[in-house]
């Protein structure tokens, strides 16, 4: 696995724009641009792909620890740094049912499944 492919999972799971990352990165004094940044996200083929250095990786590791949990000396409140999940919507019992709610009850569960007499053999 690449510093390439550590990258792009970190922005994927923590759903990083971009910008943000850049922003990131500026907490540890290291600048770079959306255009560099977005070269490390390029499939390997393409032929503006730049192999991810250690050292970016590194910085962008301290300065995502410095986003969520802050300096020593100023550290931040981790219930209020950290993404919060989100909560699927409840269904309420007095709301009108949706189109799938709806087409699930028409669905006639007592037909049982067709078996085709003339299967193709893989």
């Amino acid at each position: 696995m690449t510093n390439n492919d550590v990258l792009k999972k970190l922005r994927v799971a923590l759903k990083l724009r971009d910008d943000e990352i850049v922003e990131i990165l500026k907490l540890v004094d290291f600048k770079i641009t959306k255009s560099e940044l977005g070269a490390f996200f390029r499939k390997e083929d393409h032929p503006n792909y730049v192999e991810c250095g250690d050292q970016i990786l590194r910085n962008f590791l301290n300065g995502l620890v410095i986003h969520y949990r802050g300096t020593r000396e100023n550290p931040k409140d981790p219930k209020l740094s950290l993404p919060k999940p989100k909560k699927e919507p409840i269904f309420k019992a007095h709301q009108k049912p949706g189109f799938k709610e709806k087409q699930k009850k028409k669905i006639d569960h007592d037909i049982s499944p067709v078996k085709y007499k003339n299967k193709k053999k893989s």
